[in-house]
């Protein structure tokens, strides 16, 4: 069957796809039956973090009848998440055909609100989805579902308050809100931050920048950039220098050589997604640790991007062990021995995962049990960036150190990258984000439901709306001829 045939979503244009999407809900009693008993001044839930993860996590509560739901994003409307900020390649790495954060709607998908405006032709022509373009789709998600996200709003830290969590905010609104559940959907550096190594320690900030900081690509016109890094934000960031007329860019690499091969795409299933959280300890660590160590490469067209330049070079086999100052610029020494002088400096170091780094949980973050406390790998299989992820419990939720010592971690959900050492890809990436959030909103029900278990209780004692009103039938006595089994 032709593609074009298939939903019947092509060059109906957005406001018709709208309405499709409204009676599919519809038909599916979208929001569901409104059901935790409400608390004066409360809010229920609040997830932190209005993009992708936030907006879908939002979709999955509101689908099982919580309602009472807040949306805090620290940034503007329309930029949040990564794809207009420090996200600088030109598409995303996932196939255009994903579902993403859709969570089981066809009228939902990328798929149907790119048909829906440019029509089956194009849609084949399509190949990779333009990063700008998915931001587009996502602004149009949160209108299309009406998501109340609450922009410039940050949650500065979060402290227990009984057996509630008190929140206290900066921004556009001041103050503190009272929930019962916090949920983190903060993307890649949602329980950590950029990973800056030590050989930048002591070099003056305007030498240098992480490729997850907003950099002056203009004023490295003519300039000698070096690259730490290969991987994906590495090869995007040195495209950026190339394309804003940087005289050079060298990628230097520790491996001895590049990466070619992302071990997840041959794994990548429902059942990976399903079952990886149930597996032991070791087999969860060796999935990942070996995920780690073989390095996803960056996409083929990123690196194109960069290798059509005739002055992009990329040398393997240099450890970088210390940068100093020299001049105007910065002397680079690697493990070697050699040395190179760039101008600037920018680390495609990607990200780490370390609790202590999130302001929010304060002195707790020192609290939360780590993998690294629960696991002791076998040889051959060590990763210190590894060690550092939490070790949540299976519903997504941190677990303390030392047993009630911070109990109230068990009321904060981690639905970022920070939960995939524990559950898998379900929390950040987009082919797992459905079911992750189908996953987390069960969770979260049966802990609210749980807690108020007593109060669901009186409601079905309560309960005393009939069925039957009592002129449905009307009573006789069994006489003797029935009883001996004669026919009325």
């Amino acid at each position: 069957m032709p593609s074009h045939d298939l939903h019947g979503f092509d060059d109906i244009g957005l406001p018709a796809l709208e309405m499709r999407l409204r009676e599919d809900l519809d038909c599916l009693l979208y929001p569901g039956k409104d059901w935790v008993p409400p608390r004066e001044n409360v809010t229920d839930i609040v997830i932190i973090g209005g993009g992708m993860c936030g907006m879908v996590a939002w979709l999955s509560l509101t689908t099982g009848g919580m309602r009472n739901v807040r949306v805090l994003d620290r940034a503007p409307e329309g930029r949040e998440g990564p794809w207009l900020t420090y996200a600088r390649m030109e598409t995303l790495r996932s196939p255009k055909n994903l579902t993403g954060p859709a969570f089981g709607h066809g009228a939902l998908t990328f798929q149907a609100w790119y048909r829906a405006q440019y029509g089956a032709a194009a849609w084949d022509e399509l190949d990779k989805i333009p990063r700008p373009m998915w931001m587009d789709y996502l602004r149009w998600y949160r209108s299309a579902l009406n998501i109340p996200v609450e922009n410039a709003v940050s949650v500065d830290h979060v402290e227990p308050a009984g057996d509630l969590l008190r929140l206290h905010l900066s921004g556009a609104e001041n103050g503190t809100i009272l929930c019962r559940k916090l949920i983190f959907a903060t993307g890649r550096d949602g329980t950590g931050g950029p990973n800056i190594p030590g050989f930048v320690k002591g070099l003056p900030r305007h030498l240098w920048a992480h490729s997850a900081d907003e950099i002056d690509f203009a004023a490295l016109k003519d300039k000698r950039v070096a690259v730490i890094g290969v991987g994906a934000s590495a090869v995007d960031n040195s495209a950026e220098a190339l394309e804003h007329g940087a005289a050079e860019v060298r990628h230097l690499v520790r491996r001895a050589e590049m990466p070619t091969i992302n071990k997840m795409m041959g794994i990548g299933s429902f059942g990976f997604t399903a079952g990886y959280a149930a597996l032991p300890d070791e087999w969860r660590w060796r999935f990942m640790q070996y995920s780690f160590a073989t390095q996803t490469p960056p996409p083929h067209g990123s690196t194109l991007r960069v290798s059509r330049h005739h002055n992009a070079y990329f040398h393997f086999g240099k450890e970088t062990v210390r940068i100093e100052q020299r001049g105007d610029g910065a002397e680079i020494h690697f493990a070697d021995g050699s040395s190179y002088y760039a101008d600037f400096v920018i680390l495609g170091t990607g990200f780490i995962i370390d609790p202590m780094a999130r302001t929010e949980f304060g002195d707790t973050a020192g609290n939360i049990l780590l993998w690294q406390d629960v696991y002791a790998p076998p040889e051959g299989e060590e990763n210190a960036d590894l060690g550092r992820f939490p070790y949540l419990n299976t519903d997504f939720t941190f677990r303390e150190k030392e047993r009630g010592t911070a109990p109230w971690l068990g009321h904060v959900y981690c639905f970022n990258y920070g939960a995939s050492a524990s559950l898998g890809k379900v929390s950040g990436d987009i082919p797992g984000i459905s079911e992750g959030a189908a996953w987390l909103a069960r969770e979260v029900a049966a802990k609210l439901y749980a807690e108020d278990v007593e109060t669901h209780w009186r409601g079905m004692q309560d309960y005393d709306t009939p069925e039957l009103v009592g002129d449905e039938w009307e009573p006789t006595e069994l006489t003797e001829d029935a009883r001996r089994g004669a026919v009325a």
